[in-house]
């Protein structure tokens, strides 16, 4: 989504199925959605984020799943 902006807002681990995602707030300015998505599809954000293209902002580079800047269990 162009123009949006999300904040972390909860590591979740469902004890009862095993799955994990990563909640988050934001969206369009004004907004205040909240979506969930599996670790495997958090990126970090880097200083050249916002120039490259969605094709191209994911290629060679691992997920917060992958590569953990911060503990998330």
């Amino acid at each position: 989504m162009r123009g949006a902006t999300w904040a972390f807002r909860a590591y979740v681990h469902n004890r009862n199925n095993g799955t994990e995602s990563v909640e988050v707030v934001g969206g369009r300015p004004g907004d205040r959605a909240i979506r969930s998505f599996e670790p495997e599809r958090v990126f970090a954000v880097t200083s050249a984020g916002r120039r490259r293209s969605a094709a191209k902002a994911t290629a060679g580079e691992l997920s917060l799943a992958e590569a953990p800047q911060l503990p998330l269990a």
